[in-house]
């Protein structure tokens, strides 16, 4: 009788222990479940967004189809804008570069693949296209000394100068293009102005060397441009 009685209060108070954790989990997992909601109400619209559909915060750039790309590389005039989104900060220097060197779309495409080529084959040591940019005396609107180095170091993709939004698509088409669509040879990373000259002597990587004639429908004025390979 007596075990009976000791089993039977034994019992009793299991399922009271029992009770109170269940009770205080419950409790817990409210408290949670509120905190969650609150810290949700106080999100931004775009923060709600990637929560409910556990997508993650920053998208990531969507490499364009091989076909795109060509049709915007024959017709860069024609190019529609890339989405902010898509512009990452190694694209961000390349059209920063190109932007400096000219306003024209058909020249800026051709200045960007030298600008890849440096990056590709590391040029000068610099594998990327910030240190290409930034590589001392070679564009000259970065260069330490220049008074435009400011202005377009600091370009970004909310920047409204005229034709810019233009450039950073094509430098997206650009960096992504299949190596098959580079107008020149990889070893094209050198360019100059005989407009820019004017009362100064030519590069002396010039001597004995011919420019190279891109491959594209359009070609660039020589007296704007003129593309070399082979410049160690």
């Amino acid at each position: 009788m007596e075990a009976n009685n000791a089993f039977t209060l034994h019992r009793r108070r299991g399922a009271y222990v029992f009770s109170v954790a269940f009770l205080l989990a419950g409790v817990f997992s409210f408290r949670m479940d509120l905190l969650g909601q609150t810290l949700l109400s106080l999100a931004s619209p775009e923060e709600k967004t990637a929560v409910e559909t556990e997508s993650p915060a920053v998208v990531a750039p969507v490499v364009p189809s091989d076909s795109l790309i060509e049709a915007v590389l024959k017709h860069p005039r024609r190019v529609q804008p890339v989405p902010p989104e898509h512009i990452d900060t190694e694209t961000l220097w390349l059209a920063r570069v190109i932007y400096s060197e000219s306003k024209r779309p058909e020249e800026q495409e051709l200045v960007a693949w030298v600008v890849r080529n440096r990056v590709e084959t590391s040029y000068r040591g610099k594998g990327t296209y910030r240190d290409v940019a930034l590589d001392p005396y070679q564009f000259s609107a970065f260069n330490p000394n220049s008074r435009k180095h400011r202005y377009y170091s600091t370009l970004d993709v909310a920047s409204q100068a005229s034709g810019w939004e233009q450039t950073l698509s094509l430098a997206y088409y650009v960096r992504h293009a299949p190596a098959l669509l580079r107008p020149f040879s990889a070893t094209t990373r050198h360019f100059f102005s005989e407009n820019a000259m004017i009362g100064r002597d030519r590069p002396a990587w010039t001597k004995g060397r011919q420019p190279v004639l891109p491959q594209r429908p359009l070609q660039p004025d020589a007296q704007r441009f003129r593309f070399y390979e082979g410049v160690i």
